[in-house]
């Protein structure tokens, strides 16, 4: 049962990833691929009808997290207590930001808010990033299994660590760069126009960018957690996920020179969802690392709930998760084909 909750939290994750993900790249662009009011309302209805239900994958992993491993839960948020409400800061204003920016028809405010939303989703991959170099690399769990973090200390990477060392930034990094490419990808698909244009021409550089980060960021990952990378050639499935993402990679340079759009970014989607599965089947069953002492480490089996109340969950997930994705078919299926910017008074 803890091997199937703890799945189940890696699918949330990178379905949350994945989807949310190309609003996150398309508003941090945005500003460098609209270059008027009329271009950017069109960015606005290309996420528009995704970009809150996007979100509510991550409410679905938090709440998995909640029923299926609530020590980690738990600790995670006292721990990272302050990069949280970073994360929830930059969620309202991005939100806030698409919201009102066509409320009122000037151009000081919907400038205002055009920086704030660009801001914001440029922001929320690194710290994301980061979170995920903090759990890869480690924290000071004690014998409770509660630790509290500093925003940084010395930038070593070495107890005490902060939540911001050379290892967290960079694989804030490497997410704020594997975002863009993904958010390239798909207003490369869902525009036209000079929008199109413009994002077509920033798709391969910014996957050149990613290739690069990845290779860097391996090698920074096996400095940091020898065990991650030691543990690969034992585990098939995270082989197997990685040449996904490899794959995946490849697909966005070969269709993207071709014109082919939508698999361009289906292979920033594959990408994305073998990358972030590979990592979790080599840290497995580790879901907190402790930088101390590996036996204070919290896994999915010394973390794991009540296995009767797991068991009634997964028949309220069997009911609940075919309903989320059949909406989510439906959404992209209604709003298929290119998106229209609005008129100047129609919202976005």
């Amino acid at each position: 049962m803890p091997e199937l909750w703890y799945a189940i939290a890696v699918l949330m994750l990178t379905a949350y990833v994945v989807l949310d993900g190309f609003d996150f790249g398309a508003g941090a662009l945005h500003l460098f691929v609209a270059k008027s009011d009329s271009e950017r309302r069109q960015v606005l209805a290309a996420i528009g009808p995704y970009w809150d239900g996007n979100e509510v994958w991550l409410l679905a992993a938090g709440g998995v997290l909640f029923v299926g491993f609530p020590k980690i839960l738990s600790s995670g948020i006292s721990g990272f207590y302050f990069a949280i409400f970073l994360v929830l800061w930059s969620l309202i204003l991005r939100g806030i930001a698409i919201e009102f920016r066509s409320h009122v028809n000037d151009s000081i405010w919907r400038r205002t808010w055009d920086l704030g939303f660009a801001a914001a989703s440029t922001l929320l991959p690194v710290f994301f990033g980061a979170a995920l170099g903090n759990l890869i690399r480690g924290v000071p769990l004690d014998s409770g299994g509660w630790f509290e973090l500093a925003l940084f200390t010395d930038f070593t990477a070495k107890d005490p660590v902060g939540i911001l060392d050379w290892y967290t930034v960079l694989v804030g990094v490497f997410a704020l760069a594997a975002l863009l490419g993904h958010g390239a990808t798909f207003l490369a698909w869902k525009t036209d126009g000079p929008v199109h244009e413009r994002s077509r021409a920033l798709v391969r550089r910014l996957h050149a960018a990613v290739a690069v980060l990845w290779i860097v960021v391996t090698a920074a990952t096996a400095a940091v957690n020898p065990d991650l990378l030691a543990a690969l050639p034992r585990r098939p499935l995270a082989i197997f996920l990685a040449a996904g993402a490899a794959a995946g990679l490849a697909v966005v340079f070969a269709a993207s020179s071709r014109g082919r759009d939508r698999t361009a970014f289906l292979g920033s989607c594959s990408f994305l969802a073998g990358l972030s599965m590979a990592t979790a089947a080599c840290v497995f069953p580790v879901m907190l690392r402790s930088t101390s002492d590996a036996s204070l480490s919290l896994t999915a089996y010394n973390a794991a709930g009540d296995p009767a109340g797991l068991r009634t969950a997964l028949g309220w997930l069997a009911i609940g998760l075919p309903l989320a994705i059949l909406y989510f078919v439906i959404v992209f299926r209604v709003h298929r084909g290119k998106a229209v910017a609005a008129a100047h008074d129609e919202g976005y």
